[in-house]
């Protein structure tokens, strides 16, 4: 069989695109060489449905004890009873958790998507959305914080079966205590999507959910840096509260109906490969070296922060606490669209993003959102961010000189050229 010469051309053109650029997608981060190896593993030949010890295949002997070994290291990193690392994404992740706990046409609360919230958070363009009855809370205008009151208010005024708490673009640290006070009050559920800061969660940099609520539900590949894919969580396993038994009349534990709800209820084979690249990232995060790496995320995303707001850009809240900021344009007089455009032309790799109370579409928008991690990654520091700050910061000051954004791209990628993907 003759190579691929397109594809592979494509992936080293990819290669080539990622070690010039400066990678500042929140929600993106490098993987280590040999999480890519599992990735490419020959588990990827196997089918394996169902879970170690009660697969619908045979020839699973190696493939049990490895998805094991991954649930053993994630309970360890995150001090959980119970996990399920099959899920293929943090959409199904969400939505296996959905199917487990709520019937058609019950109410979800969730953080607004607009404010910084996720689309399977209730948006109307999700399943989410459109099997559920969403409502919504969002953060202070003048704050650009949650309000816990408000949220106490909107919560008694929904009566939600579910509440929902974890964002994509909010920089602050979540008070988990209080989210379960706010669903214990009106009888929900309360799950927390912490798949931006759950690296940071991991190792006690930020608030841990665990302890109160009653599912946790992460990505693999953005703070924790493993490939791409969901994982389910639980700090202590509990009786459904549903009432559900099994045929010999037992109750039903949420473990049982989670696993359930994610094969058969939403997928069917694993991702072997996957699971198997999440075993090594998990791994890699029980390091003494993920600890430093994940309070140096932390550090230069403070760092850029504070570089910007010097620079007077209007960061929402403020600052950070995490790995990202979302940062208002409109006193730039640039868009969200026209700022993603002209820093990808300047050699930097962003999004465009809805601020809160937006008055653009999110077509256009009029903020961006910048993470930290996966230029820590490669190994750069709290002085190497504020130069990103500062060229950034040129770049929109002429967004639309072409001569300029192309000057600064080659000094970019002059920079770049002997700096690894992958420098821990």
């Amino acid at each position: 069989m003759e190579r691929d010469l397109q594809i592979f051309e494509l992936i080293e053109a990819e290669n080539q695109r990622q070690r010039e650029g400066l990678e500042l997608i929140a929600s993106e981060n490098f993987a280590s060489q040999q999480v890519m190896d599992a990735m490419g593993s020959v588990f990827t030949n196997k089918y394996a449905e169902g879970y170690p010890g009660r697969r619908y295949y045979g020839g699973c002997e190696v493939v049990d004890e490895m998805e094991n070994v991954a649930l053993e290291r994630v309970k360890a990193l995150f001090g959980a009873e119970y996990a399920n690392v099959q899920p293929h994404s943090g959409a199904t992740a969400n939505a296996a958790v959905f199917l487990a706990l709520l019937k058609p046409g019950a109410k979800i609360m969730g953080f607004d998507l607009s404010h910084g919230g996720h689309l399977t958070h209730g948006s109307p363009v999700n399943f989410s959305g459109k099997y559920f009855q969403p409502s919504f809370y969002g953060v202070e205008e003048s704050t650009g914080l949650l309000n816990y009151d408000e949220i106490q208010k909107r919560a008694e005024q929904e009566r939600p079966d579910l509440i929902i708490c974890g964002a994509s673009a909010y920089s602050r640290d979540i008070d988990y205590v209080r989210f379960r006070s706010i669903a214990d009050s009106v009888g929900a559920l309360l799950m927390a999507d912490i798949s931006h800061p759950s690296g940071l969660i991991a190792k006690g940099v930020l608030n841990d959910p665990l302890p109160h609520c009653h599912v946790v539900t992460t990505t693999t590949h953005k703070t924790l840096r493993g490939p791409r894919g969901g994982l389910i969580m639980m700090g202590k396993d509990f009786e459904n509260p549903f009432g559900l038994k099994t045929p010999k009349g037992k109750v039903k534990s949420m473990s049982a109906l989670l696993d359930g709800a994610v094969f058969p209820g939403t997928q069917g084979g694993p991702l072997e490969h996957v699971i198997a690249a999440k075993a090594v990232a998990f791994g890699e995060a029980l390091e003494d070296s993920y600890m430093e790496y994940i309070l140096q995320v932390q550090k230069n995303a403070q760092a850029m922060a504070g570089a910007f707001v010097e620079r007077d850009y209007h960061l929402i809240s403020g600052g950070t606490d995490n790995h990202l900021m979302l940062i208002d344009l409109r006193n730039k007089g640039v868009t969200g669209k026209a700022a993603e455009e002209s820093l990808g032309k300047a050699g930097f790799t962003i999004n465009k993003n809805m601020v809160p109370f937006d008055d653009k579409s999110p077509f256009v928008t009029s903020g961006i959102r910048l993470g930290t991690a996966a230029l820590t990654t490669r190994g750069l520091k709290e002085a190497d961010f504020i130069r990103v700050a500062d060229m950034m910061d040129q770049a929109l000051q002429q967004w639309e000189d072409e001569a300029a954004l192309e000057r600064i791209e080659s000094e970019v990628a002059e920079w770049m050229s002997d700096k690894p993907l992958f420098a821990w």
